[in-house]
C-alpha cells in the first residue's frame, strides 16, 4: 500500500477517534508558530515566535530575512509546543500546515518541516489555506460557534466580505481590488514616520480623536460589495505631502483618526448590508487588522442595532498563529483527503 492511500485509511479511522490531536504549523509571514489542537477546538499549546523587531529595522517584512529566521526557530518551536502541551510526537495524530497563501520562502520552512514530520511519523499531512485558517480562530475562541455566518476578514495583505456555509465551504462576496486595509494602514503610517508595524500604532494615536479631515468625497465602490483602499490611502499621502510642502505642521493624530475611520466605516457598512442581503444574524471578524480598536467598537455598536450577534477572537488570535492552522486542520481531515507529499508552496491560494 503506498503512502497517500495508507494516509486516507488513517484519516478514515481519525474520524471515528474521540479526540485527535493535530501538530499544526504555521510561516506564512513573520511569525514562525507551532501550536498543538484537540478537536479543532482546545488549544494544547500556541507558540508563536515575532520577527516584528526584526523587520522594524527595514519599515516591512523582507522575505528572505523571514525565511532565515523561519529555519532558525521551527525546530525549537516544535519542541516547545510538544512540551507546553505536555505531549510526545506519539501523541500526534495528524500534522496541519499553512500551504498559501504567502511569503513562498517563508511557506516552505513550515511546508518542508510539516512533510518531514509526516513521513517521519507516517502520520496524516492536511495542508491549509491561511485565510480559512483565520476565520477558525474564531472556534477556538467561541467553542459554541458554528457555521453558517457572514466573516468580515481584515489584514495586512487580505480584506475580504466572507460567506462561511460550513466549516470547509466559502464563498467569496466581496474583496479589495487593489490595498489590503493592513497595507493601507502601514503605507500611511509610513508616509507619517511611524515605524512598522503601523496599524498598532496609527491605532494608538487615533484613541480619543474625533476625526474631522474627509480625505475622499465617496466610495468609488459603493454599489458593490467589493473595497479599494487605493484612493483613500493616496488622498492621504498627497495631502500630507501638501502640508509638508507648505512647512504647515502635521495633526498627525487627527489625520491618524480620519483615515482609519474613513478605511473602517467603508468595510463595516458594506459587511452590515452583506449580513441583510443574505439574511445571515451572526457575523465574525477575522484576521490581524480584527484587532483594531475602532473596527470592534464600530461594528458592537452597529451590529447590536441591525440585530446581528457579532464574534471576534481574543487578540492572540488575531495575528498569524499556528493554533488557527490545527483548528481548520482538523476540519478539513474529517471532511476531504490528506495532501500528498509533492505539494508545493502557493504564494496565492483560492478561497
Amino acid at each position: 500500500m503506498d503512502y497517500i492511500e495508507r494516509m486516507k485509511q488513517k484519516c478514515v479511522a481519525l474520524r471515528k477517534q474521540k479526540k485527535v490531536k493535530i501538530l499544526a504549523i504555521e510561516s506564512s509571514c513573520d511569525e514562525t508558530s507551532v501550536a498543538i489542537v484537540e478537536n479543532g477546538r482546545k488549544v494544547l499549546s500556541n507558540i508563536i515566535s515575532s520577527q516584528i523587531d526584526i523587520h522594524r529595522h527595514f519599515g516591512g517584512v523582507v522575505p528572505e530575512v523571514a525565511s532565515r529566521n523561519h529555519i532558525l526557530n521551527i525546530i525549537p518551536l516544535v519542541d516547545q509546543a510538544l512540551s507546553s502541551a505536555k505531549c510526545t510526537l506519539n501523541d500526534i495524530d495528524a500534522i496541519g500546515v499553512t500551504q498559501g497563501a504567502g511569503l513562498v520562502g517563508a511557506l516552505l520552512v513550515g511546508l518542508t518541516t510539516a512533510k518531514a514530520l509526516s513521513f517521519a511519523l507516517d502520520l496524516p499531512l492536511i495542508n491549509v489555506n491561511h485565510i480559512q485558517g483565520h476565520i477558525a480562530a474564531n472556534y477556538i475562541a467561541f467553542p459554541t460557534l458554528v457555521p453558517p455566518f457572514m466573516c468580515l476578514l481584515t489584514s495586512g495583505g487580505h480584506t475580504a466580505i466572507i460567506k462561511v456555509d460550513d466549516y470547509v465551504h466559502f464563498k467569496l462576496i466581496g474583496t479589495t481590488q487593489d490595498d489590503a486595509i493592513g497595507e493601507a494602514f502601514d503605507k500611511v503610517a509610513r508616509v507619517l514616520g511611524l515605524e512598522y508595524p503601523g496599524g498598532a500604532k496609527i491605532d494608538k494615536l487615533a484613541t480619543g480623536v474625533e476625526p474631522k479631515i474627509k480625505f475622499i468625497q465617496h466610495d468609488i465602490m459603493s454599489g458593490s460589495y467589493d473595497i479599494s483602499y487605493s484612493g483613500l490611502k493616496t488622498a492621504v499621502i498627497n495631502y500630507v505631502h501638501k502640508l509638508e510642502q507648505n512647512k504647515e505642521k502635521l495633526d498627525v493624530p487627527q489625520i491618524c483618526a480620519s483615515f482609519q475611520a474613513e478605511a473602517v466605516d467603508m468595510l463595516v457598512s458594506k459587511v452590515l448590508r452583506a449580513c441583510e442581503d443574505f439574511g445571515e444574524k451572526k457575523l465574525v471578524l477575522a484576521g490581524g487588522v480584527a484587532a483594531n480598536s475602532y473596527l470592534r467598537a464600530s461594528l458592537d455598536k452597529l451590529s447590536k442595532k441591525a440585530g446581528i450577534e457579532l464574534f471576534y477572537p481574543p487578540k492572540e488570535f488575531c495575528t498569524d498563529n499556528a493554533a488557527m492552522i490545527g483548528s481548520i486542520a482538523y476540519y478539513q481531515l474529517l471532511s476531504s483527503d490528506p495532501a500528498d507529499l509533492s505539494i508545493s508552496a502557493l504564494a496565492n491560494i483560492p478561497l
